[in-house]
């Protein structure tokens, strides 16, 4: 599998996108009033909130059209806070060789607009969410990225923040969607509660009739579920100039539900390429637009990093239920 890799501005790199050549986009743009990436033309340094979202509804327009009529958007965004106090936007080279953690750290003062007052949240995700919609998108899910280990606040008024979304679109009502692929194993306190998995247990909690023979028929047969929408995901620091980075165990749903085997996956903002590197340990080609030519230079070296490492773990995986099954046989 290989990747393709535009450098320059987004929307102009996927013009030159043939329409209908991409299974399916995962991405996450810069989030509004974050950073300065230190490049003219970025997104997230709009004057107010309804300009960003305006920009970024421009692209995903643009990536609707070199989507297959069946493809899917995987959109990871976060929110922002509005205020008068604070600094003005951190500069990205000030960042550089450190590891650093995507969270919404907004300074106050770059979030301004109408109807906003201090301290509001905005609402960035779901206004982009909604503004998406309107444009034609069908919105079919909120994912809900749970942070087990959360960039730490020092805020006294409210609780720091440990969740990003993550919004599931189509472009038509029907989809490609690899459920099998994403299944989750079933957790004990389904078994104990008696949800599915353990017949006996929940005949003995609802006061029913015992069937011992469909029990040892379906017991152990069971064994995964249909993903749910809460993904416990830690966050994880890179050491490249590109500190804003998802990890890649929360794009591997995204990308093995979204895309078949050899299928082409998007990236608008491909960052430090994670989205290219998850998808060709899975198989899948990819294509990243980046605008920053220094974080373009880092993306070979992690493609390939990511890539590596994901393979190795499979392969692992693979030897010990290899292992397992021999056991039991």
């Amino acid at each position: 599998m290989s990747y393709q890799l535009h450098v320059g501005d987004c929307l102009e790199s996927l013009r030159h996108l043939p329409e209908q050549s991409v299974h399916c986009c995962v991405t996450s743009p810069p989030y509004y009033g974050l950073r300065d990436y230190g490049v003219a033309g970025q997104i997230g340094l709009e004057q107010t909130p309804d300009e960003y979202i305006a920009a970024l509804v421009a692209v995903f327009r643009e990536t609707r059209r070199v989507l297959r009529d069946d493809g899917t958007l995987w959109l990871n965004i976060g929110d922002s806070y509005a205020g008068t106090g604070g600094r003005g936007p951190q500069s990205g080279k000030a960042f550089k060789g450190r590891a650093r953690q995507r969270e919404t750290i907004t300074r106050a003062a770059r979030v301004r607009g109408p109807g906003l007052k201090e301290k509001d949240l905005v609402g960035i995700p779901w206004m982009l969410a909604f503004a998406l919609r309107a444009d034609g998108w069908y919105l079919r899910q909120e994912i809900i990225w749970h942070k087990t280990n959360p960039m730490p606040e020092s805020v006294t008024d409210r609780c720091t923040k440990a969740h990003e979304q993550i919004f599931l679109l189509s472009k038509s009502p029907r989809y490609f969607f690899d459920s099998k692929a994403i299944k989750e194993p079933v957790s004990g306190t389904a078994h104990s509660r008696g949800h599915g998995v353990n017949p006996k247990a929940a005949a003995n909690a609802f006061g029913s009739k015992q069937n011992s023979s469909f029990s040892e028929a379906v017991r152990g047969l069971v064994e995964e579920r249909n993903r749910r929408t809460v993904w416990l995901v830690p966050v994880q620091g890179y050491t490249g100039a590109h500190f804003a980075t998802f990890p890649p165990s929360l794009i591997e749903p995204c990308i093995l539900a979204g895309s078949p085997q050899g299928g082409v996956v998007l990236d608008p903002f491909g960052g430090s390429g994670t989205t290219a590197g998850v998808a060709l340990a899975h198989n899948r080609r990819a294509v990243l637009c980046e605008l920053n030519p220094e974080y373009a230079a880092l993306i070979p070296g992690r493609v390939s990093s990511i890539a590596q490492r994901i393979t190795g773990e499979s392969a692992r995986q693979a030897m010990t239920e290899e292992t397992r099954s021999a056991v039991n046989e």
